[in-house]
């Protein structure tokens, strides 16, 4: 299969190209950057500008499948004004492009993977929640709907679109584990608020690995929950990490000072969602890490 795929320099991306060429896929990768990779054989890097389908468009007629991964990181620095517009538009003008690709090609992919994230549901407390539950109004969650909303109309044209909303990616460099892994390393580990609320984790490698099960599946369409099957709630991730690490869990960051060092942005540690894969599950897919401690302790053995 050969798969058109934007936002395939980020951790995601990397991660589901290195699964993809070991089944024998092709890639093309939508870059702002493309002379900063090496293209090969099955890699092939394209200049686009992330907001048109200008100099790519031909491209969607020798593909068989487009991934839209693309849109600023939510993580790496304060939500200001400014920085959630960038935030929004990055993701929406990304999907128009993507919609005016499909619209264009003569001869259209056939499937469509659309990104999207568990902040769909907002905070949750320990109610449980899957693909059918509705969307929150706050930030996060009309920026999901207009997000997953960006590409909808890809379905009129008869192209099975499938909706990814993606849970913390653990991954020992980045997202919200990077971060916490470094406190711990300086044995200053600890509940960030009440660490009562749900974080739902997924292994990087279970992401990459899902996203190809939805691919490769033709009965999967519509909304799928990427997260683990088993939810932990924040404290829950911390002890955990700090066993893995041989660190102390002591020192708790209180809400109140995260929102003053973070403001809005503090959301994304301080809030969480309880969700279940529950489509997922239902079509049959093998999870490699559905346990906790044992995700941490393959992403930090060395």
């Amino acid at each position: 299969m050969k798969i058109l795929l934007t936002g395939g320099t980020g951790t995601i991306g990397r991660a589901f190209i290195m699964e993809a060429i070991q089944r024998q896929h092709q890639i093309l990768v939508l870059s702002r950057n493309p002379e900063k990779y090496t293209s090969t054989q099955v890699i092939e890097y394209i200049r686009w500008d992330g907001r048109t389908s200008d100099g790519w468009q031909s491209y969607m007629e020798k593909t068989d499948a487009v991934i839209n991964l693309a849109g600023a990181n939510i993580g790496d620095r304060l939500w200001t004004p400014k920085r959630k517009r960038v935030i929004r538009e990055s993701r929406l003008k990304a999907g128009e492009a993507v919609s005016q690709a499909f619209t264009a090609a003569k001869n259209r992919p056939r499937v469509l993977l659309q990104a999207s994230a568990v902040g769909y549901y907002g905070e949750t407390g320990d109610r449980e929640v899957n693909e059918s539950s509705p969307a929150a109004s706050d930030y996060l969650g009309d920026l999901c709907v207009e997000w997953e909303n960006s590409t909808r109309n890809v379905e009129d044209l008869r192209v099975r679109r499938i909706v990814l909303r993606t849970g913390l990616v653990l991954t020992k460099t980045s997202g919200a584990l990077g971060k916490l892994q470094i406190q711990y390393q300086l044995f200053a580990g600890g509940p960030l608020g009440s660490g009562k609320h749900w974080w739902p984790w997924i292994h990087l490698k279970d992401q990459a690995l899902a996203m190809l099960y939805l691919l490769e599946n033709d009965q999967a369409s519509g909304v799928y929950n990427l997260s683990a099957p088993t939810p932990a709630r924040m404290a829950d991730v911390g002890k955990a990490l700090a066993k893995v690490l041989k660190r102390p869990f002591w020192l708790p960051i209180p809400a109140f000072a995260l929102k003053i060092v973070l403001g809005d942005m503090s959301k994304i540690l301080l809030e969480g969602q309880r969700t279940i894969p529950k489509r997922l599950l239902e079509l049959g897919y093998s999870y490699q890490y559905p346990d906790l401690e044992g995700a941490l302790r393959e992403i930090f053995t060395p």
